[in-house]
């Protein structure tokens, strides 16, 4: 990879135009003839790597199969792979006009799959001013008025980890159990007795084993992004990943991850580890547990290296800037919207009126 700004170039064979990948026919295409030209790839299952971090050290893990220019935006470090095509004017990340190079980009390890762009820039446009219309609690001249965003289709890169999974594990169980108890009390002047149905918990000690594998436990692996916006987008179809080829960037851009390999599998650790506590639990099962201890061991672990599509914008409103991402396979937005503060006093003022009223009519019925 030329740590240079370097060109990648697909001409169209007709007219010398540019190629660039049509998200709807899922082909390189030609912006002035129209003439298309298909992507070949004959990978019908992504590899796994293992997870060795000594590969880090391998050239041919490095190869991005063309060369690219790496950019990085002085105002927030975003950093990002553009072909030729492509000029970081407007920072994808933070809205910052300026963008400088940088001559570090040989280290990047290649992607080992690609998840093409299917919603095309005018689809990403329209969900999004569907998503708009829904919001609530924005201001109904928010939701009528044309709002103008810098939209950029991004591959963001993530990482893929399987592992087997091994666990032992001790705790203590609590159990419910009840017993009728005589008490008194007085009603009106008189005292009177009543039985009571009283819930005590008897505790024992378990211990046990569980094991289970993970497929596809899926890191991002870009800092620049706000993980809940990513996290809202709905999943993606890993199934449908193709082998990575610099035609599918083509007019795009390709991030490059600022999470290492490694980084990304002490996060996937925690992923597996926080769904092995809720497994066990259920496994244990009873009413209550204290005192749970898992140990766990990882083993076979391996990993892939993908580009997932996502449409990024930042649009503002009233001076203030927001930002929303589209789903470039499905369609499905996740954003930030302005606020009413009068619809949300409405909406708390109603809120305590309606538990007002239901006391009342408990009240009223006791």
């Amino acid at each position: 990879m030329n740590s240079e700004a370097s060109t990648v170039n697909f001409p169209c064979q007709s007219c010398g135009g540019q190629m660039m990948f049509d998200t709807a026919s899922q082909n390189l295409k030609c912006g002035y003839c129209g003439r298309e030209e298909t992507i070949e790839n004959i990978m019908t299952e992504p590899q796994e790597h293992s997870l060795n971090f000594a590969e880090l050290e391998q050239a041919a893990t490095m190869d991005w199969g063309t060369e690219q220019q790496a950019l990085s935006c002085s105002n927030c470090g975003g950093q990002m792979l553009l072909n030729n095509l492509q000029t970081a004017v407007i920072c994808p990340f933070c809205g910052s006009p300026k963008v400088l190079p940088q001559n570090d980009a040989e280290s990047s390890i290649r992607p080992e799959s690609i998840l093409p762009f299917r919603i095309s820039r005018d689809q990403a446009i329209s969900s999004f001013l569907a998503w708009k219309r829904k919001r609530w609690f924005a201001p109904n001249q928010f939701k009528k008025q044309n709002v103008t965003s810098s939209l950029n289709g991004i591959y963001i890169p993530h990482w893929t980890y399987d592992a087997d999974s091994s666990s032992a594990y001790t705790a203590e169980v609590g159990t419910y159990h009840y017993r009728t108890e005589t008490r008194t009390r007085t009603v009106d002047g008189k005292t009177e007795t009543y039985t009571e149905q009283v819930r005590y918990t008897v505790w024992h000690h378990t211990s046990g084993t569980y094991s289970r594998f993970f497929d596809d436990v899926l890191i991002p692996a870009s800092g620049q992004y706000d993980q809940k916006l990513l996290g809202h987008l709905g999943g993606f179809n890993l199934k449908s990943l193709a082998g990575y080829k610099p035609q599918y960037i083509s007019g795009f851009i390709a991030e490059r991850y600022s999470v290492s390999l490694r980084q990304g599998w002490d996060r996937a650790i925690n992923v597996m580890d926080n769904e092995i506590d809720g497994d066990v639990r259920r496994q244990i099962g009873g009413d209550e547990l204290r005192n749970l201890n898992i140990r766990t061991h990882y083993s076979d672990a391996t990993y892939k290296h993908i580009l997932l599509p996502i449409w990024n914008a930042i649009y503002t409103y009233q001076n203030k800037q927001f930002r929303y991402m589209v789903n470039g396979e499905t369609g499905t937005v996740s954003g930030k919207a302005p606020k009413s503060a009068w619809k949300i006093t409405f909406f708390t003022l109603f809120c305590v009126a309606a538990v007002l009223l239901l006391v009342y009519f408990i009240s009223q019925s006791q």
